[in-house]
């Protein structure tokens, strides 16, 4: 017993001693954090506004700054000189005539504000009677009120009200709809999406007529909080896929977000790989195809590229005219995209491969000429393949990086020049200069997917320089067993070719008609998968004939 008081005691005592130590270290620290940025930087601190209008606007100014653009205005509201309001905004941001004629002048001269007393005078009756343009909301929160000014909303402050209004009066300069420079069509819509997100969700919302189709606003980034909308089909989309990509989405820590190509490489499932596991497009069309297919969108506010997931390899090959033309040119069409993307990246490491290794497999008359013409050059083969290949390269990036007139001038002559001179000089043969000819041209099938044709090719042309075909074929075995264990958020990459999957071949590399598509891609989930009605094909009239 007098060990259990005992015990009891001393811990009393020491439970004791650590609060009196916790308080004093305590307050030790909010004498040591009278500086409010200081306290801030650990104990987050939320602002809310006063009842003075001028303490508000002197806090304002504290946390934005000098800044040109921010503009605080002050007046008198209705004929009550005692009562006055202020709003507060972005000038670059506004539209400066909303302001004037349905913010400030109806507060002013509205006659609703004449028979009201300064102290009576509350924000719900300004949102009911006075204001006409639309309104995000009423709070007292400095950190929600700054955000919504930071976006282009007028916030409204009335003295004696601890609240503040938003109001909608975006108006900055923008974009406008333009045809796409990246994805050029010849039948089909010529609508790309900007770098506004509204102009763009409003793009994919006149295409989709449903009132199931979802947006989820995200604000990333700490210093931009940029805003990434996710846009699907409730009902079509697999729910685990939305929970795993907001997952996603909100385990994203870094400063800012400035095109949709930072969010592609936070959320994408192997981002060593050369090959994308999320594609991207800035046509509409394109990308409410996928999301009727059971896939999610990824608008993102700055950019007019969206993103669009889960991929699968096979889309490399596809084009959104492929389903604007008959099925059969369609499915030639893709047929000829596999063959260049194979011709771009292995034909000079075929070219290698021959001449150094294996001249047995050329045709007797083919190798004297190769033979020919590659007299008197210094280098070996791989060696001149690097260099033109690399040639062609420089002039591509100079090509697109210079102004479009100039860019292709450039390209055309510098190639035509650089070739010939080449093979007059003696640096390399003329067969070398036909070989990457061909392989330039055959990139430019698949314009989307260069980034990865140019690695492969080096990839290629480095095997087949150390180990002739037995390192092309390594190389290809290689390449497909990568591909093979890619996961585009959990779905196989090279569906649905592996696994097979008989459904999904319908539209891979072959294009049935719309009639013969019946059901929806079905690695994206086994939720309404029926596309059409049955019994589509069209047939003639029995009883007209």
């Amino acid at each position: 017993m007098y060990k259990t008081q005992k015990l009891v005691q001393n811990t009393s005592i020491k439970g004791a001693s650590y609060l009196i130590n916790y308080f004093g270290r305590l307050m030790r620290f909010i004498q040591y954090g009278r500086n409010k940025q200081v306290l801030a930087k650990y104990v987050k601190i939320k602002q809310v506004l006063s009842t003075s209008l001028s303490e508000n606007l002197t806090t304002f100014r504290e946390i934005m700054g000098s800044s040109y653009d921010i503009k605080m205005r002050e007046f008198v509201i209705g004929n009550s000189e005692q009562t006055k309001g202020a709003v507060v905004y972005i000038e670059v941001l506004t539209d400066r005539e909303a302001i004037n004629q349905n913010i400030i002048k109806p507060l002013i001269y509205d006659v609703h504000l004449y028979d009201l007393q300064p102290d009576r005078i509350e924000m719900r009756q300004i949102q009911n009677m006075i204001i006409s343009e639309s309104i995000s909301g009423i709070t007292s929160d400095f950190d929600e009120l700054v955000e919504a000014c930071l976006y282009g909303n007028v916030l409204l402050l009335v003295d004696g009200c601890q609240e503040a209004m938003m109001i909608e009066a975006q108006g900055w300069e923008s974009r406008g709809i333009e045809q796409p420079e990246t994805e050029i069509v010849i039948r089909g819509p010529r609508e790309a999406f900007t770098e506004v997100l509204n102009q763009n969700i409003s793009l994919i919302r006149r295409k989709v007529n449903n009132p199931n189709l979802r947006l989820q606003i995200h604000k990333i980034g700490r210093q931009t909080k940029t805003r990434v909308c996710t846009v699907y089909i409730e009902g079509i989309v697999n729910p685990k896929l939305i929970n795993e990509v907001n997952s996603r989405l909100k385990g994203i820590d870094t400063d800012a977000i400035l095109e949709s190509g930072y969010i592609e490489q936070f959320i994408e499932d192997e981002s060593i790989s050369p090959f994308p596991t999320i594609s991207h497009s800035e046509k509409p069309d394109i990308i409410v195809a996928k999301i009727l297919e059971g896939r999610i969108a990824i608008v993102v506010d700055g950019t007019p590229f969206v993103l669009a997931l889960p991929m699968f390899f096979v889309e490399v090959f596809q084009t959104a005219e492929d389903y604007y033309i008959r099925p059969f040119y369609a499915t030639f069409l893709r047929i000829i995209r596999v063959m260049a993307f194979f011709l771009s990246t292995l034909s000079p490491a075929l070219y290698v491969a021959l001449s150094t290794y294996n001249q047995e497999l050329i045709p007797t008359s083919l190798i004297i000429t190769m033979a020919g013409a590659k007299q008197g050059t210094p280098f070996p083969a791989v060696i001149d393949v690097l260099i033109m290949v690399i040639t062609f390269e420089i002039i591509r990036e100079a090509g697109v990086r210079l102004p479009r007139a100039v860019g292709q001038a450039i390209s055309i002559v510098g190639a035509l020049v650089i070739g010939e001179e080449a093979v007059s000089a003696g640096l390399v043969g003329a067969p070398v200069v036909i070989v990457i000819a061909i392989t330039a041209i055959s990139s430019f099938v698949i314009p989307a997917q260069i980034n990865i044709i140019i690695l492969l090719r080096f990839i290629y042309i480095t095997l087949a320089g150390l180990f002739g075909f037995f390192g092309i074929m390594l190389g290809l075995v290689g390449m497909i067993i990568h591909l093979a264990g890619l996961r585009s958020f959990g779905i196989p990459y090279l569906a649905p070719f592996a696994p097979l999957e008989p459904q999904g071949l319908k539209d891979s590399i072959v294009r049935l008609p719309f009639w013969g598509i019946f059901f929806r891609p079905p690695f994206l989930g086994k939720i309404n998968r029926q596309r059409r009605a049955p019994q589509q094909k069209p047939q003639p009239d029995q009883q007209n004939n």
